[in-house]
């Protein structure tokens, strides 16, 4: 516990930045979750409930790359500054919303939302290794896992308890203020960073070095053996989380035998697996090198997820699916800060937000993936055989970043400034 009690007790600008990530993650949750269940209200449709899903993926996949250029030529704590206050802003439309005729301003706050968080997850994930010594970084990750099964935990419950007690009014009252919050947060940060002085140029010619950075970052994302072996990981474990995302409730339903109530308390308690798993993660992550977290991690989360959906072929009983919905959270907790520790190892300043915002927008189209072929796939070949891509792509991901761990060890050079 040494390790996290250093981070949280004598890093001060990264205990507000996770207070503040926390505060808002958990009204990202409120608001989802609410959402969800009045625009079902409101349109008594599964479609319009699906345009949710719709409206928050296409930020991501055309904007993602792009925004991350963005975040490397801007100072990050402005950005997440920035970021937060339009978030309170775009929330309020929605009190306009009574019926179903302007649902439409739902999927417009929805994706203005999305859209602005290609620009704050970028700035958050560049902005860690800045804060933190590069021995406190597994820590630092892990904690940052640990914040989001917390808010997920939390925003989900009050969600629906606020969408029953006020509506999309009181949702987005409760959001905004949890970006407010935020605000306040990551304004006392003292952590004060330099950007070179943007110089005078032509439209035509910022255009050119727009597009020559954003193929850059592009670039990046697979130059050399360590970032393609990230970038691939991240694409079949994204079309593994798309399958998962749209089999799952069917799984539980049909496999399981469980119905509405059972699915949300497994959900949940994924949720509370996550919160165990990231504090041990967060206390035992320096002790071992990252790349060796990463592949164990994941290795482990394959064979338990792998596990899971097995089991209602010898079993009849709900219990080992909360078990390893639980369970798991250790392996899921380790394998985000490791996979996270090294992606921050293997790239610099300046150049982090674009690579990671191309990854992320790669990933959203590899889970839009998944959940087409899941669709698809489904009811002609079955619900288990399709789940099993998600864990065995664990399992074997995790096996081939363990055999190739000392080549994700290596530290970047430094970028050519001319």
């Amino acid at each position: 516990m040494k390790d996290l009690w250093d981070v949280l007790a004598r890093q001060r600008d990264y205990r507000l930045m996770l207070s503040a990530g926390l505060i808002s993650l958990t009204g990202d949750w409120l608001l989802r979750t609410g959402l969800a269940f009045q625009v079902y209200v409101l349109t008594g449709s599964t479609l319009a409930s699906g345009g949710l899903l719709l409206a928050s993926f296409l930020p991501a996949v055309l904007l993602g790359s792009l925004a991350g250029v963005f975040v490397d030529r801007w100072n990050q704590r402005t950005t997440m500054i920035v970021t937060n206050v339009l978030n309170a802003v775009v929330l309020l439309p929605l009190i306009a919303v009574h019926d179903a005729s302007t649902i439409w301003i739902v999927y417009g706050v929805v994706l203005a939302q999305s859209c602005l968080q290609q620009f704050f997850t970028p700035a958050e994930q560049s902005l860690v290794p800045l804060l933190v010594s590069s021995e406190q970084l597994v820590t630092a990750n892990a904690l940052n896992s640990q914040i989001r099964d917390l808010a997920r935990l939390v925003g989900a419950a009050l969600g629906g308890v606020l969408a029953a007690a006020g509506g999309l009014t009181l949702l987005a009252v409760g959001d905004a203020v949890t970006f407010l919050v935020a605000v306040v947060l990551v304004a006392a940060m003292r952590h004060r960073q330099a950007r070179p002085e943007s110089k005078e140029e032509t439209a035509g010619g910022a255009i050119k070095r727009l597009k020559e950075e954003w193929t850059e970052g592009l670039r990046l994302c697979v130059a050399g053996p360590a970032m393609r072996l990230f970038f691939v990981f991240c694409l079949v474990t994204g079309v593994g989380e798309g399958i998962m995302s749209t089999l799952f409730a069917p799984f539980v339903s049909s496999e399981v035998g469980g119905d509405g109530k059972v699915y949300g308390l497994i959900v949940s308690s994924q949720a509370i697996g996550g919160i165990v798993g990231g504090l041990i993660a967060a206390a035992i992550g320096s002790r071992r090198p990252a790349a060796t977290l990463w592949g164990v991690g994941a290795f482990a989360f394959g064979l338990i997820d792998t596990a899971l959906f097995l089991y209602p072929l010898a079993l009849d009983s709900v219990i080992p699916a909360f078990v390893c919905m639980i369970v798991v959270g250790l392996p899921g907790a380790l394998t985000i800060a490791g996979m996270m520790t090294v992606f921050q190892n293997l790239t610099v300043d300046g150049t982090r937000g674009r690579i990671y915002g191309a990854v992320g927008a790669a990933e959203s189209v590899a889970v839009l993936l998944g959940i087409a072929a899941a669709g698809l796939l489904g009811d002609a070949v079955g619900i288990i055989p399709i789940l099993l891509f998600q864990g065995l792509g664990y399992v074997v991901g995790g096996l081939v970043v363990l055999s190739r761990r000392r080549v994700l060890v290596a530290r970047p050079e430094p970028l050519p400034t001319a």
